[in-house]
């Protein structure tokens, strides 16, 4: 996979490609009455609280140039002295895609044990995870075939054997209430346990008013970019960290963007196991589509959203934000992130 190409971002766009999903958004927005809107932009007013910074369980997304050999040690030295002092513990590193069958191939990682190595060198402390997606639905990765189920689990188990700290699923779209997924992911868990690690995804994000699945099924759509707070509590009761993806939110200004990620986190902290990590996701990329208005999802506005949504749950320590990802950021992201959430106070 080329370096330019992102490989989360790919999935996305297999998304997309289905207008009802593509139009589900919009259409439960509409639905839903201006009122929403305004109560997402009410949601980002008032000053987060001091104390309301990085606990050391940030996260940070890698392309697969690290695995595949494109990367030498120099540039694990560099990525070291870039992440000293910030709150990144956890690197999803991409060592995928699965097949659609469900297996990977240990060719798609050549040097993962290389990298991994260097990080336990340069970076003492970090946990570095298998990062394994896939489109799904019929046509691509089937989870109703219990066959392709087992084969996930096994590469999960996999991952873990060529010495990986954790697996980080992220399988996209999978409907609300997808009970194969949450199958996948109680066996998962099991096995990647069993060989010491930790079993991570990125999630979906959380319907931010009541209803607006039901609203967006009943005009039609497939399935939507949401989930229930129901559903998604019942993935995060079955992982170790969880990351909700909250970006390409179609919030065409940052005050809404900003009240939409304090939504967000409000809900996932209160669907989210205390004992569970919970990783909100900042936009360290620059598209500009319908979707993402580069414009406003702002790095900056996100860590200051998820500020003010931790006044939900002031003394979670199992949370952090995730960086999604190394190969689009600029020199401005990781500013933002520094200056907004690693020393803000």
């Amino acid at each position: 996979m080329r370096e330019g190409r992102r490989p989360r971002r790919r999935l996305i766009r297999g998304l997309r490609a289905t207008a009802a999903v593509a139009g589900s958004l919009a259409a439960a927005l509409v639905l839903s009455g201006v009122g929403a809107l305004t109560a997402l932009r009410l949601e980002y007013t008032g000053a987060p609280a001091a104390d309301a910074r990085t606990r050391g369980r940030d996260a940070l997304w890698l392309g697969h140039a690290w695995v595949d050999g494109r990367k030498s040690p120099a540039d694990v030295a560099a990525l070291a002295a870039r992440l000293r002092g910030t709150g990144v513990r956890d690197l999803y590193v991409h060592a995928g895609p699965l097949e659609h069958d469900g297996s990977l191939p240990r060719e798609r990682y050549p040097q993962a044990r290389a990298l991994l190595d260097a990080v336990r060198q340069a970076l003492p402390g970090a946990r570095v995870q298998a990062w394994l997606g896939d489109v799904v639905g019929p046509n691509a990765l089937d989870l109703r075939d219990e066959a392709v189920r087992g084969r996930v689990v096994a590469s999960a188990r996999s991952a873990m054997d060529a010495g990986f700290g954790g697996v980080h699923f992220d399988l996209e779209p999978i409907g609300d209430g997808n009970r194969d997924y949450l199958e996948v992911l109680t066996r998962a868990r099991e096995a990647v346990r069993a060989g010491g690690g930790v079993l991570s995804v990125a999630a979906h994000q959380i319907e931010p008013a009541g209803n607006l699945v039901a609203i967006a099924s009943a005009a039609g759509a497939q399935r939507t970019k949401w989930w229930t707070p129901g559903y998604f509590g019942d993935v995060a009761s079955r992982v170790d960290q969880i990351a909700v993806m909250a970006y390409d939110t179609w919030m065409p200004t940052r005050g809404l963007f900003g009240g939409y990620v304090t939504r967000q986190t409000e809900l996932a902290l209160s669907r989210t196991p205390s004992a569970v990590d919970l990783l909100i996701g900042l936009p360290f990329f620059h598209d500009d589509t319908i979707g993402h208005h580069e414009d406003a999802e702002q790095v900056a506005t996100a860590a200051r959203a998820v500020r003010l949504g931790l006044a939900a749950a002031p003394g979670r320590q199992t949370f952090g934000v995730a960086l999604y990802v190394d190969f689009a950021a600029t020199e401005e992201d990781w500013a933002a992130y520094r200056r907004e959430w690693v020393d803000a106070g």
